[in-house]
């Protein structure tokens, strides 16, 4: 007899889509410095981030190329006189869609996914996410964790803060170093059941800084984790 469709697998395969989905529609976004399209394809990008325009007309912190004599334009995101605001002045000028907020909304949706799927051994996600070198190191870990039949468990409580602390512009390649606050429940069970590592119960305040970077002279505007550090 065919065994009945299990709704809650099927909701969280749909769930898990959106949020990649979303993730690289924030994350997404183009500097102008692409090659331009062959003739004959489709040149409309999915994953292209509202334009400057619509982001003035929808949140007063969102700035363009336009408006950058406002003494305010980077509060609450950077420092007056700061490098990080001097760096959001020139990406405003290569970029004008670009907008700190939304870039840490993406960041804080992928750092969760991240964990996530490197809790769960979820390659292809990570895949999708992440540097080669970063997912070497990412596999290694999964792979070894594998073969001693250790299983992962994460649960992130909350993010309480994310913060741009640098911006390096390198010519068409642009990183961003990101400062994470977090709360995890995080623990290692071996075959039996039994946890090895971390705790199944206990909150675990953790700071990360994560740097994401994206080539403007790329067909993929999409931007990857190139460099994780644990702080905490």
């Amino acid at each position: 007899m065919q065994e009945p469709f299990d709704l809650t697998t099927i909701i969280f395969a749909l769930l898990a889509v959106f949020v990649i989905w979303k993730v690289r529609s924030i994350l997404g976004a183009r500097t102008g410095h692409e090659q331009p399209p062959q003739a004959g394809r489709n040149n409309h990008n999915q994953f292209k981030l509202k334009s400057a325009q619509q982001s003035a007309a929808n949140d007063s912190n969102n700035v363009s190329q336009f408006d950058l004599g406002s003494e305010t334009r980077w509060s609450p995101f950077a420092a007056p006189g700061s490098d990080v605001w001097a760096s959001l002045d020139h990406l405003a000028k290569i970029d004008p869609s670009f907008t700190p907020r939304d870039f840490l909304e993406g960041a804080k949706s992928a750092y969760e996914l991240i964990l996530t799927a490197f809790s769960s051994g979820d390659r292809a996600i990570l895949q999708s996410l992440l540097s080669r070198e970063v997912l070497e190191n990412f596999l290694s870990a999964i792979n070894e964790r594998e073969s001693k039949g250790h299983v992962a468990e994460t649960v992130l409580v909350s993010i309480d803060r994310a913060e741009i602390k640098k911006l390096i512009l390198k010519g068409t390649f642009v990183q961003i170093v990101v400062g994470f606050s977090s709360k995890l429940i995080t623990a290692v069970r071996d075959p039996s059941g039994a946890v090895v590592d971390g705790s199944s119960e206990k909150v675990v305040d953790m700071t990360d800084v994560w740097t994401f970077s994206r080539d403007g002279a790329s067909h993929d505007p999409n931007w990857r984790l190139i460099s994780t550090e644990d702080i905490s």
